[in-house]
């Protein structure tokens, strides 16, 4: 008996691993954000760095195309680069396959288009994004402000409200606004 109950255990705890239905957001210090790595194409754009991207808010966002649980956080996702976009909000999809079939190029080039993705993706299919960010999720959400710091995770679906409050707060903290209010 204690053997089924260890194997239940062990499953429970791998589905907990992969695509990942409940909503958690994980209050974060700051921490420089990971530059992006091993990626094998980009897609929709040519390739970007965090680097890059300073000065600008940026949001990725860890996913595959087969996960029902990035399906319904995708909405969210498109929805805020278009709101966010012109207000300086940078969307990279990070598609990191769960199975083989998820590594073709061709495949997720398919499902962007499906989906109606018009953000970057970068396909990492040797996983070294993600393991460069510690990321144990799909979906999975990192949002990292002007500096290049991540400051806020959320895994799997839900709390998209906050998310978007935490969107909205960080493009609010323009370079110029922190300069006026450190100078009162």
């Amino acid at each position: 008996m204690s053997k089924s109950i260890l194997a239940g255990f062990a499953l429970t705890l791998s589905l907990l691993a992969g695509c990942s239905p409940g909503a958690q957001a994980e209050p974060s210090r700051p921490t420089p954000a990971p530059e992006f790595t091993g990626i094998a194409n980009w897609l929709n754009a040519p390739p970007q760095t965090i680097a890059g991207l300073k000065g600008k808010v940026v949001l990725v966002e860890f996913w595959t195309y087969s996960c029902i649980n990035c399906i319904h956080v995708l909405p969210h996702v498109k929805q805020w680069d278009q709101r966010y976009r012109d207000q300086g909000l940078v969307v990279i999809g990070v598609h990191t396959p769960e199975y083989g079939e998820e590594r073709s190029t061709a495949n997720v080039k398919r499902a962007i288009e499906r989906f109606g993705i018009a953000y970057p993706v970068a396909q990492d299919n040797e996983y070294a994004t993600w393991n460069a960010y510690g990321n144990r999720f799909w979906p999975a959400l990192y949002l990292i402000d002007r500096e290049g710091r991540i400051v806020h995770r959320h895994y799997g679906e839900g709390d998209y409200e906050a998310t978007e409050q935490r969107i909205r707060e960080l493009l609010a903290n323009t370079p110029l606004a922190t300069a006026k209010s450190a100078a009162r």
